[in-house]
């Protein structure tokens, strides 16, 4: 069966609370991530502080009359915390608020409620804080990253995208405008040991293919970042991932905001291209 076949299999059952498969490549995963804990390093610090205005460059296009703030959240996992990353301008979370300033010509009121570890059963408590975010205003945004640690922590894909589509259809129908980066390709990752590698690329791979199939659905705007960003994160590991050697680094941040800003411009609506 291929990825794709199977991407819309979860999907499918997952419309209908199915909870089944993927028990032994699971079993397999989780024997294997003892051995890759001790290959790891141990991720550098916490996450930055980046709430906060974001304003366009000199230069940019003029703002409609009367067009205030965008109020953007990032939820999510560490990657949409920005845990490994040099400087906060260098986070997925700044580098999409000042871009979709730049290309607007609004300001981006940012507020980053993603947490390190976060599964897509965690996403659910963030969202609860977005909505009394902007002194009660709730986002008109939102940008999410998840869906590495549900693989690493063996839930269930149904589980997983079933959850998914409840948040995205949630914050649409509350208003808001939803960009989803699906889950990474954990092939990339060079500390894992086969067979966990291999593994985790099937699984992540499939996993990101239904995230997009059911965040589509649900009026969302997916990202596979897999697709798009897998072999240059495969082709250059010192270059994008920090020296924990799982997160990424700086440089591999900045390729991912890079990789979503696209779609984030084209769901609000601002398509110009950056300031120079």
């Amino acid at each position: 069966m291929s990825r794709a076949s199977r991407a819309r299999r979860i999907a499918a059952t997952a419309a209908v609370g199915a909870v089944g498969g993927g028990g032994g490549a699971f079993g397999v995963l989780w024997a294997q991530t003892l051995l890759a804990r001790h290959r790891v390093g141990e991720p550098r610090g916490v996450p930055f502080e980046v709430d906060g205005r974001y304003s366009p460059c000199e230069g940019s296009v003029s703002a409609p009359p009367g067009a205030g703030p965008y109020r953007m959240v990032m939820l999510g996992d560490s990657g949409a915390a920005g845990l490994g990353a040099d400087a906060p301008q260098d986070t997925v979370a700044v580098v999409v608020a000042q871009g979709l300033a730049d290309s607007s010509g609004r300001a981006v009121d940012l507020v980053n409620l993603a947490v390190v570890g976060a599964q897509t059963s965690h996403v659910a408590a963030q969202v609860e804080a977005a909505a009394t975010a902007f002194d009660g205003s709730g986002p008109n945004l939102a940008v999410i990253m998840i869906g590495a640690n549900d693989v690493t922590h063996r839930v269930r894909p149904q589980t997983s995208v079933r959850q998914l589509r409840a948040i995205v259809a949630g914050l649409v129908g509350a208003g808001c405008t939803v960009v989803v980066g699906c889950c990474p390709d954990l092939g990339t990752v060079e500390p894992l040991p086969n067979p966990l590698r291999a593994i985790g690329r099937r699984l992540s791979r499939t996993l990101a293919a239904a995230q997009a199939l059911v965040a589509e659905e649900a009026g969302g705007y997916p990202v596979s970042l897999a697709s798009l960003l897998g072999p240059e994160f495969a082709a250059k590991p010192g270059e994008y991932f920090s020296e924990d050697r799982f997160h990424p680094s700086s440089l591999g941040y900045r390729r991912l905001a890079e990789t979503l800003l696209p779609a984030v411009r084209v769901a609000v609506g601002h398509e110009t291209a950056d300031c120079d």
